[in-house]
């Protein structure tokens, strides 16, 4: 227990200084060792495969692991496996095999999901830190957030071209930008929060992303600030003049976003554009989309605070 304690402390020392993650080695400096030069994008190395199961081990196997030596009756009941929730749950719901199949040692059924781990596509290895991060995490919320945020600290130190952002694994983006998607996917206000939360989702889908219902699920959430703000549901522009009658808002902006919107759901824009499909959307456009709907919606809700509007979320 001593050992896995002075482990634990020195994982969540490291969370906070992440620059002694990614900071370069003495041979890195020296030249002596080479630096990576570009993102890992469309593959991973066995560092950044490596560094990832032993950030599962230290947040989660680990723990496993104590729980099952901790119980006197393990060596003659080892039914456990089957009954530990992420366990459980990485069994059926991830992986998609049969519960009844499921070794019964955590043992047996720890080697299983370490070979498929270190088997699996590159893509399928997010698929599954996601998975663990996202799991049960109202019940263990700060574990999970610690693990996201170490996680976040081996991506960067690898050199991929991702990071946790509101829970999903996404294309790598400037801190900033994180934050402000961040900062709107937590809102307390359910519809914008939903709406960013989607076309983060979308945008991060690395089998099969669509940017288009991403971008429509950015201009929404600014819609339904709008809508929260002005107290009404009317459309978009109406219910923006209302908004800009309740808060200071510049005019430039207030029509600069209003072109925006316009570009998300006019006849000739995103939401009417389903069958001829004219012209090609990329991860730029559906990025710059959340990133700027997600500022504004921070903005406004900041204004309003500002104004001394007390809102609830309907």
């Amino acid at each position: 227990m001593y050992h896995v304690a002075c482990r634990q402390f020195l994982i969540f020392d490291t969370i906070s200084r992440f620059e002694v993650l990614v900071m370069k080695s003495f041979s890195e400096r020296k030249g002596l060792k080479s630096v990576r030069s570009s993102l890992q994008i469309d593959s991973m190395d066995d560092d950044l495969r490596n560094s990832l199961w032993n950030a599962l081990t230290d947040f989660y196997w680990d723990k496993i692991d104590q729980m099952y030596k901790a119980d006197d009756m393990f060596s003659i009941n080892p039914r456990y496996a089957s009954d530990y929730p992420l366990v459980r749950g990485l069994w059926s719901q991830h992986l998609r095999k049969r519960i009844d199949e499921m070794d019964t040692s955590w043992g047996f059924a720890y080697d299983k999901i370490a070979k498929y781990f270190f088997s699996c596509k590159w893509n399928e290895v997010y698929d599954f830190v996601q998975f663990v991060a996202n799991f049960n995490v109202e019940g263990n919320a700060e574990n999970c957030n610690s693990f996201m945020s170490f996680c976040n600290s081996v991506l960067e130190r690898e050199s991929s071209g991702y990071r946790f952002v509101g829970g999903v694994i996404t294309e790598v983006t400037a801190e900033e930008e994180i934050r402000e998607i961040e900062e709107a996917s937590a809102l307390p206000f359910a519809p914008v929060a939903r709406h960013i939360k989607r076309a983060l989702a979308l945008m991060s889908d690395k089998k099969s992303p669509d940017y288009r219902n991403s971008i429509k699920e950015s201009i929404s959430a600014v819609e339904a600030a709008c809508r929260l703000i002005a107290r009404d549901k009317a459309t978009f522009g109406k219910a923006l003049k209302k908004v800009k009658g309740k808060v200071p808002l510049h005019p430039a902006l207030v029509k600069a976003f209003g072109a925006l919107y316009g570009y998300a759901s006019t006849e000739d824009g995103i939401r009417h554009s389903f069958i001829d499909e004219k012209g090609d959307l990329d991860f730029g456009e559906a990025k710059f989309m959340l990133v700027s709907c997600s500022a504004f919606v921070n903005y406004l809700f900041y204004k309003s605070s500002n104004a001394g509007m007390t809102l609830v979320s309907p």
